[in-house]
């Protein structure tokens, strides 16, 4: 059958879409781009926050709609939001065919199958595997996931309840697969995980990511690699040193510290202090001072006063980061921090929201400026609409969350390949350049 399918979420998430493509795929089903087109649609949800799970409704509700003006003859459901929500789902959307928890996933291959062809025998695949992937991020840049779940227990997050503890994958079994995407042409590769910087202490008693970077960044054919969501707690002077000393482990440092003020730290069962944070970056930059870094902070948390929320706005000012991401505290069911009182009105949550997003801004600014006229290797992904500008990336973005790079096409075919750009000039956050032919 023709499958289409919907990923939402992070690129933890899609990493699991991109599992279950490879079981429809294994049993034959055609794999669809336009689901208006499909005869199956699959839609991975998040359940993170209250946005994240009114956009999943939203998106099943408009994937409904297919059921009765296009040509979609199963709806099926699976991820995060299904996990949290499985009785109260079934009641609300009886559109859906099909949901597929995570606890569940071991047999979603005979799930898929027993629903849209009414049979369960010579199913070739039926639990999710990396070696089976189908990877949808284009030729070059691809994810590789190196643990499950997590185990900080932060009292606003739901994710150990959605996903379980946090659970390394083999040492070995990640670099056999760092190696079997390089074989596939992928030249960047970007390790993720909920906390990446917690590798391998549940399995091998201590954290082993530096030893990780190291190995994969010595794989022959890569280009660039990448880690995210460092907790820093756990980000040691061996983890700085590694990404200082290689030269195809991108200068990025992704560190969410949600506050500065400790009072909310603890109230948030963060690990860290603000002096910690602070000595933290402060080595970094001083380790590597054309490091990016970047984290996502959380405004209107239980408990937060004026003094907290200028701490933090003052702590923005510093200017550490290159790039910062703000949310408004959502409460989550079923979190430690659903039950703390004094919970910040919606209203206080937006103002301080407003007032951090406006000083990040022009730290954003100010700090793009300052790059007009410094030269950077740029990977090139795709071009504009009007087929005037390719679209490329520097070692101090990541795909989709952060800015991206515009030069004029003077040649063509240089999709998916490193040239070396001039910044010329910004507009907003992304760098405006131009090739450097001589290089």
């Amino acid at each position: 059958m023709k499958i289409g399918f919907v990923s939402l979420g992070c690129s933890k998430n899609l990493v699991d879409t991109e599992m279950t493509i490879g079981i429809c795929k294994e049993n034959n089903h055609q794999i669809i781009n336009n689901v208006e087109e499909a005869e199956v649609i699959i839609i991975n949800t998040c359940g993170f926050i209250e946005s994240a799970k009114q956009e999943a409704i939203n998106t099943i509700l408009e994937m409904a709609e297919y059921k009765e003006k296009g040509k979609c003859k199963y709806l099926i459901v699976m991820g995060c939001l299904v996990e949290r929500y499985l009785e109260k789902l079934k009641k609300l959307l009886p559109e859906v065919d099909l949901f597929i928890p995570i606890k569940e996933y071991d047999k979603i291959g005979e799930k898929i199958e027993e629903l849209i062809t009414n049979k369960k025998e010579n199913i070739s695949i039926c639990t999710l595997e990396y070696s089976k992937r189908v990877i949808t991020t284009g030729n070059t840049t691809t994810y590789l996931k190196i643990a499950e779940g997590c185990s900080n227990r932060c009292t606003y997050c739901a994710i150990p309840y959605i996903r379980g503890k946090y659970i390394s994958r083999e040492f070995n079994d990640i670099v056999a697969e760092a190696k079997e995407l390089v074989k596939k042409g992928y030249k960047e590769i970007i390790l993720i995980a909920q906390d990446t910087t917690k590798y391998g202490i549940d399995l091998y008693g201590k954290s082993r990511l530096a030893e990780l970077l190291q190995v994969i960044s010595q794989i022959e054919g890569i280009k660039w690699v990448r880690f995210l969501y460092a907790y820093p707690e756990s980000i040691t002077d061996e983890l700085i040193q590694t990404v200082k000393n290689s030269e195809k482990i991108c200068k990025y440092f992704d560190i969410p510290i949600q506050h500065i003020s400790d009072s909310v730290l603890k109230r948030m069962n963060r690990k860290s202090t603000s002096k910690q944070i602070e000595n933290l970056l402060e080595t970094i930059k001083k380790e590597i001072p054309d490091a990016i870094l970047r984290t996502s902070l959380i405004v209107g948390f239980p408990g937060e006063t004026e003094e907290d929320f200028n701490k933090l706005h003052e702590f923005v000012k510093k200017a550490y980061f290159d790039k910062l991401g703000v949310f408004k505290y959502s409460k989550e069911d079923g979190t430690p921090a659903e039950k703390l009182k004094e919970q910040i009105h919606y209203k206080t949550k937006i103002a301080r929201h407003a007032k951090i997003m406006e000083s990040a801004q022009k730290i954003s600014k100010e700090k793009l400026k300052q790059k007009i006229g410094n030269e950077y290797e740029v990977l090139i992904e795709n071009s504009t609409f009007d087929d005037k500008y390719y679209i490329g990336r520097t070692y101090m973005d990541i795909p989709e969350e952060d800015g991206v790079i515009f030069i004029p096409k003077d040649i063509a075919n240089l999709e998916n390949t490193w040239i070396h750009v001039k910044v010329t000039d910004i507009r907003d956050y992304d760098l405006i350049g131009e090739r450097v032919i001589d290089a």
